[in-house]
């Protein structure tokens, strides 16, 4: 069934057209064709980027005008649309404080259409501070919000114990489209030395730490067989290139691949994915591989446990403890049997639980009864 009406979609932190590839920049495209899927045709309401990473006031308040603008221009041109073509809905992928909603509260308002956040994360030690703007915007949209789709246990509490009376939470965890990854009949079987894989952006910070931890638990398993496929590039990949030059011969870059085809093939013939996972929200990587039977070893940041089932598609270890990350992968290099076993399922979960087709039905559910009062 499809609704007559579009819904207005805003990705603040990272439009869905943004060149460079990211898991929010894939979330928010998946975002868009599951409200396709759910009979709600989503359309770009704004490219408009409201993330400040440094926490410069000037800046946040800055980006609040240019919201303000953006919002008035897009009140304009909605109500001079006739009624059916405007939207039912206002839709917002991810508000926090480094990348709040200036927009769509105000024209929800002004339209009196419901307005819903899938991924929002409050956190109220940001109240004061070098992001206080920022977070008064994200924390005024979230109160706002009619529903927010709740992607990882780790934001549920916080948005729990703020929620206002009007608003509905939503169980939502990340999805794939199992389509962009269709399984092969069989899985290539490992050769002699255990194939290992990272797929992740080489930027500094978080990123940086991540590949820093993981070239330290390598360093202490050369005694182990194994070799590493690294996918990805950046401005700290000369850094991140010398992290991993004592096991050069081990270690192979790939740059970035956006091709889908060459990703599965690697993806496919790793037998297992390492990813430390430093502040990762949860990880969409950790998805793809395991949809395509790879199980993960990663850190248990954030919403990284609602996507990697431990001690069933993978091992997750304590955040930033590197030689718990090291002892776990020793211990799963030698041990092929448990990693064939942790491919399996994770392939399993991955294609039972977390497909387009579930995301779609958990959106409708939700957004039927609270669009059906704008005769949606």
């Amino acid at each position: 069934m499809s609704h007559a009406r579009p819904v207005a979609f805003y990705a603040p932190l990272k439009s869905p057209d943004h060149p460079l590839p990211s898991g929010d920049r894939t979330m928010a495209r998946l975002l868009m064709k599951t409200l396709d899927r759910a009979g709600y045709p989503p359309q770009l309401a704004s490219e408009l980027r409201t993330l400040d990473k440094a926490g410069d006031l000037q800046r946040q308040a800055h980006i609040r005008q240019q919201s303000l603008a953006e919002a008035s221009r897009l009140v304009e041109h909605y109500k001079a649309l006739p009624e059916e073509s405007r939207p039912c809905l206002w839709f917002t992928y991810h508000v926090y404080y480094k990348a709040p909603d200036w927009i769509g509260p105000r024209v929800a308002e002004a339209l009196n259409i419901p307005y819903a956040v899938a991924e929002g994360s409050r956190a109220a030690k940001r109240a004061h501070g070098s992001w206080a703007l920022a977070h008064e915007g994200a924390e005024a949209a979230l109160d706002r919000a009619d529903a927010i789709f709740v992607m990882t246990a780790h934001d549920r509490e916080a948005l729990e114990k703020a929620r206002p009376r009007h608003q509905v939470l939503v169980d939502f965890p990340p999805f794939l489209d199992l389509q962009d990854w269709p399984a092969a009949s069989t899985r290539r079987s490992p050769g002699n030395v255990p194939r290992l894989l990272t797929v992740a952006m080489m930027r500094q910070g978080d990123k940086l730490a991540s590949y820093g931890i993981l070239a330290s638990a390598l360093e202490g398993a050369q005694h182990l067989p194994w070799s590493l496929d690294i996918v990805g590039d950046g401005e700290a990949q000369d850094r991140i290139v010398q992290l991993f030059s004592s096991m050069a011969d081990r270690v192979h870059f790939h740059g970035r691949i956006e091709n889908r085809a060459e990703l599965k093939a690697l993806y496919e013939s790793a037998e297992l994915f390492v990813w430390p996972a430093v502040n990762e929200a949860y990880g969409m990587v950790l998805l793809e591989a395991q949809v395509l039977g790879c199980p993960v070893l990663a850190g248990a940041y954030g919403g990284v446990a609602s996507v990697v089932k431990h001690g069933e598609t993978g091992v997750l270890t304590q955040p930033g403890d590197i030689t718990a990350f090291a002892d776990a992968l020793s211990t799963l290099l030698q041990d092929r049997n448990r990693l064939q076993s942790f491919g399996a399922n994770a392939l399993r979960f991955v294609r039972q639980e977390r497909g387009l087709d579930q995301a779609a039905l958990r959106l409708r559910n939700a957004l039927d009864p609270i669009t059906a009062r704008v005769g949606a």
